[in-house]
């Protein structure tokens, strides 16, 4: 059984967020510098033990050829299940944007739109599942005449990949896009629906 959801490390993570709560309800500069030494914290100690290879991901990092490849190895973490360094290297950086963001005194499209999509986390996530599941059968049918590996565990097998399978980045950083675009117009319907509704399971997407 491969489990790509385990519960112990996100619902440690989600009650580590729950706990935080207050801590975003402190006055502006506290809540930025609480904001900045929790974010540099869990870096520092990503760089730590990443370096040491002695505990925290089931892949050692190694030296390679290049400079970039060498830092491609050494931030390469395991996700699916999430390691303890996959953790420290995503909510630090993400503690230390939290923290720059906070900063923003001017209310602009991109703040607005990023808000939304903050009120309604688990709607949009569950929504961008499904839509770039489809996306991605969509594609695999158009150009291959079939869904290769989108169904049941068939993903897993990579001998099952025609040569060239995928796409070029840049095109998946375009889909990427694409997805959070379409899904926007939804995003604001539900949260003012969150708004003007005041029922308590609506807190939690």
């Amino acid at each position: 059984m491969f489990v790509l959801y385990p519960l112990v490390p996100w619902i440690g993570v989600m009650a580590a967020v729950y706990g935080m709560g207050p801590l975003l309800l402190y006055p502006p500069v506290e809540r930025r510098r609480w904001l900045l030494g929790l974010g540099l914290g869990l870096a520092l100690a990503f760089i730590i033990l990443r370096w040491t290879n002695l505990y925290g991901d089931p892949r050692p990092w190694v030296q390679q050829p290049n400079l970039l490849f060498t830092i491609l190895s050494f931030i390469n973490t395991e996700k699916y299940p999430p390691s303890l360094l996959f953790l420290l290297i995503t909510l630090g950086p993400a503690l230390l944007l939290l923290a720059a963001f906070d900063r923003l005194r001017e209310v602009g499209p991109l703040t607005r739109a990023l808000i939304i999509f903050g009120r309604v986390p688990l709607f949009f996530y569950v929504l961008h599942l499904a839509l770039i599941h489809l996306v991605a059968v969509l594609f695999s049918y158009v150009r291959y005449g079939q869904a290769i590996g989108l169904f049941g565990t068939d993903w897993m097998v990579k001998s099952g990949f025609p040569d060239g399978y995928g796409y070029a980045l840049p095109f998946v950083y375009l889909i990427w896009v694409g997805v959070v675009v379409v899904l926007y117009p939804a995003c604001m319907w539900f949260e003012a629906v969150k708004r003007l509704r005041k029922e308590s399971w609506l807190r939690y997407l």
